[in-house]
C-alpha cells in the first residue's frame, strides 16, 4: 500500500505526538491555585454624624417602630436601635451644632411630638473613639450594633421595597448609629463606597444583592466576617445571619462596598 495514502487517511506523526501530550498534561494533577492575597482598600470616608436628637426608651420594638412612623409623619428622619440596656430608643437628626439640635428638640417637645430628649455629641460616637482605638474598632462596634438587631422583628415600613429602602434602613441605623452618615437607599449606599472583591471583605462592611429580578442592587446587609452578614429579609420577617455562600445569594451577590478606612 502506498505511504502517502496511509498519511492521508491518518493523521501526521507529528499531529498524534501533540494530542498523547495533551492527553498526558490534562491528566496530570493540577496546581494549587493559592487564594488571593487581602488587598489594603482605600475607602472613601462617609460624612460624620454631628449633634443628633435621641428621644424615647421602649421595652417592645413594635412601640419604638411605631413612635418612629409617627416622628416621620411629621417630617422627622428617624430610626430606632437596641440599646445596651436592652432598650429601644430612638434617634434623629444631624445638626452642625449643639445649639440647632437643642432648639429643634425644644420645639418638637413643645409641639407634642416628643417628650424628654438627650443630645448625642460626635465625641458619643464609635467614630470618635476610633481616632485612638483604631478602625478594627469601629468594624468591631458596627458588627456589634448589627448583632443586637437579630431576632427582632422587621418593621420599618419603607416606601420603595424596590430599592431596597426597607434592608437599607437596618444598614443606615447601624452606621449612623456608630456615627457615619450613611445615605437611606441601597443604592446611594452602593454609590458612596469604595469597591471590595468578595475575598478581601472585613467586617463592618455591606454586601450588594440583585434581588429584584434584573441587575441593580435591590437588597443588602453588613458583612461580619467567615462568609456570613446580617440582613432584614423582608417584610414580616425577623433580621437574621445569612450566608454568602447560600446559592440564593452567591447568584444575586454584585459586590461589597467599604466605608472605612
Amino acid at each position: 500500500m502506498n505511504r502517502n495514502f496511509i498519511l492521508k487517511g491518518f493523521a501526521s506523526p507529528a499531529l498524534i505526538f501533540l494530542l498523547i501530550l495533551a492527553l498526558i498534561a490534562d491528566c496530570a494533577p493540577r496546581a494549587r491555585i493559592p487564594p488571593k492575597p487581602y488587598k489594603p482598600v482605600k475607602a472613601k470616608p462617609l460624612p460624620r454624624m454631628g449633634y443628633t436628637i435621641q428621644a424615647g426608651a421602649f421595652s417592645s420594638e413594635a412601640n419604638a417602630a411605631k413612635f418612629v412612623r409617627s416622628l416621620k409623619q411629621d417630617g422627622v428622619d428617624a430610626y430606632f436601635f437596641v440599646h445596651r440596656s436592652g432598650l429601644y430608643k430612638v434617634r434623629f437628626g444631624n445638626f452642625p451644632t449643639e445649639k440647632q439640635a437643642h432648639v429643634r428638640a425644644l420645639s418638637l417637645r413643645q409641639s407634642g411630638v416628643i417628650d424628654e430628649f438627650f443630645i448625642v455629641k460626635p465625641g458619643d460616637y464609635a467614630t470618635a473613639k476610633a481616632v485612638e482605638r483604631g478602625s478594627s474598632y469601629l468594624r468591631e462596634e458596627i458588627v456589634r450594633t448589627a448583632e443586637s438587631f437579630v431576632g427582632v422583628s422587621y418593621l420599618w415600613g419603607g416606601s420603595s421595597a424596590e430599592e431596597g429602602f426597607d434592608c437599607s434602613g437596618l444598614t443606615m441605623a447601624v452606621y449612623r448609629y456608630n456615627g457615619l452618615d450613611l445615605p437611606r437607599s441601597s443604592r446611594e449606599q452602593f454609590e458612596s463606597g469604595t469597591p471590595v472583591d468578595k475575598d478581601n471583605l472585613r467586617q463592618g462592611d455591606l454586601v450588594f444583592f440583585a434581588t429584584s429580578g434584573v441587575k441593580k442592587v435591590s437588597h443588602v446587609g453588613v458583612y461580619v466576617g467567615d462568609g456570613k452578614f446580617i440582613h432584614a429579609p423582608a417584610r414580616g420577617k425577623k433580621i437574621c445571619l445569612a450566608s454568602l455562600s447560600q446559592r440564593y445569594f452567591a447568584d444575586r451577590f454584585i459586590g461589597g462596598r467599604s466605608y472605612i478606612q
